[in-house]
């Protein structure tokens, strides 16, 4: 006998962000406009299906600008890119599109700002991260990158009194907010952006998973393993009382995760498209769950324009 949990909630707000969908919706106009191939430096967004949706399509996925051959237009990805990588493929006569977020390219401009004005910038982040590469390249001379509370103890700078922070937009917010909080304790005098750097689209999901976890027994995320907001939600999650795994699609659902639990919540990290969760609902109604309904914590309107080169040759179109 299937496994089958008698309700289902739904995260609301979940799935796309805007600046994901952004970054996608440009590919797929790009593919319109100057048909295949267009070439995208790294993933678009962090999500297996929509790559591989985007690759049926004709989009090239690269690893560098330095793959593309000379001339051809390609895509930076939505998590941003260093200054060294637009010279290089200036240099290598390529047409270029940035689909970076806009939320990322405030905290590109930010670490500018500060480095311009001679302070060392903590950068909160994860190593090796797509976003963390391309912000670190705004000021490397400037930038250390911390990722724990932990790293802050060990953390020097040549003048404790200029100094300042910023993040990656899709972090923990508790986790990120204990961390400024610790380096506010060790650096009185350290300044940090205007406004908060992780992205609204970070913050509403693991806020509406914070408050679902407690209803459930089980929350499961759906999202790709590099995506970092996919990540999070299930820490999120598990950090509120509900067991939670993050997994691609309904077939990675394992029988053992669904003894003896009688709600399950969903949700999708800001790269995964709603097809995914549809997808997962109907697994379980299948088995013959029937409740399903709405968790609603806050209603998300947020739209960024197509970056300007799309703009141009869609109405020349």
């Amino acid at each position: 006998m299937a496994l089958a949990p008698e309700k289902l909630f739904l995260a609301a707000p979940r799935g796309y962000c805007a600046g994901v969908d952004r970054a996608v919706q440009t590919v797929e106009r790009a593919l319109e406009l100057y048909g295949p191939p267009v070439y995208v430096r790294k993933e678009i967004v962090h999500n297996k299906h929509v790559v591989e949706q985007l690759r049926e399509r004709g989009a090239i996925f690269v690893d560098e600008e330095t793959d593309v051959p000379a001339g051809e237009t390609v895509v930076f990805s939505a998590h941003g890119v260093a200054p060294s990588v637009h010279a290089n493929a200036e240099r290598r006569e390529l047409k270029t599109i940035d689909a970076t977020c806009p939320l990322v390219t405030k905290v590109h401009v930010e670490a500018k700002k500060f480095a311009a004005d001679g302070y060392t910038i903590v950068l909160i982040g994860h190593a090796g991260h797509e976003e963390v590469e391309g912000t670190m390249g705004e000021a490397p001379e400037s930038i250390v990158l911390i990722e724990t509370e932990e790293d802050v103890d060990s953390l020097e700078v040549a003048d404790p009194d200029r100094i300042a922070f910023v993040s990656q937009t899709t972090l923990s917010v508790d986790e990120t907010n204990a961390i400024i909080l610790k380096l506010r304790e060790r650096f009185p005098n350290i300044v940090g952006p205007r406004t908060d750097d992780i992205c609204y689209a970070t913050t509403n999901r693991q806020a509406a998973v914070r408050q679902m976890a407690h209803a459930c027994d089980l929350v499961l995320v759906i999202g790709s393993r590099n995506s970092s907001n996919s990540n999070r939600l299930v820490e999120v999650a598990r950090d509120h009382g509900a067991d939670s795994h993050l997994i691609d699609n309904e077939a990675q659902v394992e029988e053992e995760w669904l003894e003896g639990k009688r709600v399950v919540g969903i949700t999708s990290g800001a790269s995964a498209p709603e097809e995914l969760v549809q997808r997962l609902v109907d697994f379980f109604r299948a088995r013959g769950t029937q409740e399903v309904s709405e968790f609603e914590v806050v209603q998300e309107d947020v739209r960024f324009m197509l970056p300007k080169d799309i703009r141009k040759a869609m109405a020349a179109a």
